[in-house]
């Protein structure tokens, strides 16, 4: 083997795919979907008021109180 450099496909052979860039892509795709009760807090996060009811009641309390279904008549 005297030529130091290889071919493409030769060199795809031994080199194994980095599993941090998997890690990464696969939490990023988590934080894309995220929980419907963890997207609640952060839009009652966001609220000033909601959070202080928050802070007293629970955030599931809070974002039912601030941002749940009204009834009209």
């Amino acid at each position: 083997f005297s030529d130091p450099f290889l071919n493409r496909r030769r060199a795809n052979d031994f080199i194994q795919a980095d599993t941090r860039l998997r890690a990464i892509t696969q939490e990023r795709i988590r934080e894309r979907s995220k929980a419907p009760q963890e997207h609640q807090r952060e839009l009652c996060e966001d609220y000033y008021p909601c959070e202080m009811y928050a802070s007293r009641h629970g955030y599931a309390a809070a974002y039912k109180h601030y941002f749940g279904r009204r009834r009209t008549k």
